[in-house]
């Protein structure tokens, strides 16, 4: 008798978890997928994998899948089946009369890093060529928008500037607000790999992180600083770095703006960013400061590695060009085993950064207000575009409170769970007359929707992705889309709806036209990525298959030079007082993946069943608590239920929690703060309180809407 799990045929795909990418051939066996094995050929992972990537696949089964289309007229009203056309047409009569009655920039769109390359680009072109504005933005605005700007800046480019291997050339390797080990454990088995054989281990980070020490990693200095003094900090280390004279003249004075240099040298080099002042500042030892600098700056090949612990603050763009002038003032760029490198959470972030889902950006990084480069999408497309940039997310949400945003469609996002400041969202999406949903599952988001669009996942659908490293890497479907349609088709179909007529045979179609109009994917097809495996950004005549590493030479700015921005400690708003003595700080956990609605739904909720907060026991003995006590976790801007856990992990005055579970509610008490340039909401920083009580009020316990499957029959596309 045939063993039922042996496959019977295999394809070649990309992970969507996280950033790093990893290739993989899903087996299947009778339209099932029965095994995930890591493809040994895959460049940013060479035959390694995760226990996310390798065993969190089988959630494109679950029992609450929604297959078929959903409509109401009222968020009041129960879901109502309906056809893919009748989907379609009730979501453009809606976004139509909303505009005819709010004006055309009453409506706008949200992308999701999830999606595919070509589904992101196709969302910001039904934005900006079908409702004709520049409202669009994607989830890499709640996450890496701070390292587009903070390295655009500095180093002329908002990517990393190395591929994954060449930490192994690296001496010295600098994480900051990262957790590699837990959040990109490949990439953390390759770093591990290095410091087994001799490589030096900065850590910058509140918490004491798997990467601080765990099985062959141990950091030789690890700063658990007081959350929101990220930019004091490197500061302080550059003024080490400015007074010892252990910068890299030669370096600055052949690739750099010299008089910006001196700037920042006299910045950072003033007393008050001296070690013995702003360590205790930041809760680290002065001498601990001194060590870092001089460790990173001794080299001779210094890496530096960061995450949202850098990003998600009130001064994350400044963080990031903290990092830049850092790698800029040591020459730590344009050369195998140095770089600075954003280490992307999502499968896609990159890709959602790059191909045109701001709204001041086309793909490329390439502003509306740029005539000629306006003209060329208005060329492609046909019709006439915004000179205007539109709204921000966060914009989109504040004016929908105010009453002039009315309309959004939402690809792949769960904005009421994944952003801050839970009240704030949901009152936004109450005040709108049409939120479609484009999603696997129903979420807290769809609680708010009137039109859901049964999406498809990463298995189902033909595509790219973009990982941190910038390599592009096909997504190829493994199965049939449960929903009958891949996502790509959906948005295109909505676009006709909306009368624009558009048609592609296949995504590697879009992929073409994303080629054509962005300089650093101009040699990236199917064909070529088929050919050579992946190939990473820039892919141009000047480098046909690919660059692995940035800036030998030269740095992408209009001068070619490195610049050095002035990066001045502005403490955060968010402060504790003694009605909220604690300061919140949120992050991921190895099993579970962002607010877990692919992962909560496969057999990993074994390693992870619940988000609980972490507490340091001088903190916990305070309060009257123990392992397993229930705690309200209070902050000016609201309060959820959690099991607590003591933890070494934390220092006194500090506690953690993941947001993978939505019943947790985190982000019921996340600040409303955010970054200065950028919006990048500070989930790191809110001033909280923990008191004990009885158990998870009932009123916090809303899990999202799950319709019975048997009753919404998968409808045909007509």
């Amino acid at each position: 008798m045939p063993n039922p799990l042996k496959p019977e045929k295999s394809v070649v795909t990309t992970c969507a978890y996280c950033g790093v990418g990893c290739g993989f051939k899903a087996e299947t066996r009778a339209g099932k997928i029965v095994r995930m094995t890591p493809w040994k050929e895959g460049k940013a992972n060479h035959g390694h994998s995760c226990i996310k990537g390798r065993f969190a696949y089988d959630y494109y089964i679950a029992p609450d899948r929604v297959r078929t289309p959903l409509i109401r007229a009222s968020i009041d009203d129960p879901w109502k089946p309906a056809s893919w056309q009748e989907a379609f047409d009730y979501a453009a009569s809606a976004f139509r009369r909303i505009q005819a009655k709010y004006g055309v920039k009453s409506v706008g769109a949200v992308s999701s890093s999830r999606c595919t390359n070509e589904e992101i680009f196709l969302v910001q072109k039904f934005a900006r060529a079908v409702l004709g504005n520049n409202n669009i933005d994607n989830c890499a605005r709640i996450c890496h928008s701070p390292t587009q700007f903070g390295l655009t800046n500095t180093i002329g480019a908002g990517a990393a500037s190395q591929h994954f291997d060449s930490i192994l050339q690296a001496d010295v390797i600098m994480v900051v607000g990262a957790n590699p080990t837990e959040g990109h454990p490949v990439f953390g088995s390759l770093m591990k790999r290095r410091i087994r054989q001799g490589a030096k281990l900065i850590v910058i980070d509140p918490r004491k992180t798997e990467t601080v020490e765990s099985a062959h990693c141990k950091a030789d200095v690890h700063l658990a600083i007081r959350p929101g003094t990220n930019v004091a900090i490197l500061d302080s280390i550059a003024h080490v770095v400015v007074r010892e004279k252990l910068y890299n003249e030669e370096f600055v004075r052949a690739r750099c703006e010299v008089k910006e240099f001196e700037n920042w040298k006299a910045l950072v080099g003033s007393n008050k960013y001296a070690p013995e002042i702003i360590g205790p500042i930041a809760g680290v030892d002065s001498e601990d400061i001194r060590k870092a600098a001089r460790i990173y700056a001794s080299g001779p090949n210094s890496a530096i590695y960061y995450g949202l612990g850098v990003t998600e603050h009130s001064q994350g763009s400044t963080g990031v060009m903290c990092l830049g002038n850092l790698g800029l003032s040591c020459g730590m760029l344009g050369r195998e085993g140095v770089g600075v490198n954003p280490l992307r959470g999502q499968g896609n972030v990159q890709g959602g950064s790059c191909l045109g889902s701001w709204p001041h950006v086309f793909s490329g990084y390439r502003f509306v207000t740029d005539y000629a480069t306006r003209s060329s999408f208005e060329a492609e497309w046909g019709v006439t575009l915004d000179a205007e940039p539109g709204l921000r997310l966060p914009n989109m949400l504040d004016a929908a409170v105010a009453g002039s945003f009315k309309g959004m469609y939402i690809m792949g996002e769960d904005p009421v769970q994944s952003d801050p400041n839970q009240h704030h969202v949901i009152t936004a999406m109450k005040n709108m007359e049409c939120v479609v949903l484009h999603d696997l599952f129903l979420n807290e988001t769809s609680k708010y929707a009137h039109i859901f669009f049964p999406g498809s996942s990463s298995l189902e659908k033909d595509g790219t992705f973009t990982n941190a490293e910038r390599r592009v890497s096909r997504v190829r479907k493994v199965i049939e889309p449960l929903a009958g349609l891949q996502d790509w088709e959906i948005t295109v179909k909505l676009m006709n709806a909306m009368g624009y007529n558009v048609a592609y045979n296949n995504p590697g179609e879009v992929l073409d036209e994303i080629a054509r109009l962005s300089p650093n994917y101009r040699g990236i097809s199917f064909a070529l990525i088929d050919r050579v495996g992946s190939a990473q950004w820039p892919c141009n005549e000047d480098a046909p298959e690919g660059t692995e590493v940035l800036h030998i030479g030269k740095f992408p700015r209009a001068n070619g030079l490195g610049a050095f921005m002035l990066t001045e400690y502005v403490p955060t708003a968010e402060r504790t007082n003694d009605k909220y003595p604690l300061l919140l700080t949120t992050g991921r956990i190895l099993s579970q993946y962002n607010v877990g609605t692919q992962t909560r739904r496969t057999p990993n909720s074994m390693w992870h069943p619940e988000d609980v907060l972490e507490i340091n026991e001088q903190d916990a003995m305070a309060r009257g608590l123990k392992s397993g006590d229930w705690v309200k976790l209070s902050s000016r801007f609201g309060q959820t239920e959690l099991r607590a856990k003591i933890s070494e992990r934390v220092n006194p005055g500090v506690v953690y929690t993941t947001f993978h579970h939505a019943k947790s509610k985190a982000n019921a008490v996340t600040s409303d703060l955010s970054d200065w340039a950028t919006n990048c909401p500070e989930y790191k920083v809110t001033a909280v309180d923990v008191v004990r009580t009885n158990g998870r009020a009932a009123a916090s316990v809303q899990e999202a809407e799950r319709p019975r499957i048997e009753e919404l029959e998968p409808v045909e596309c007509a």
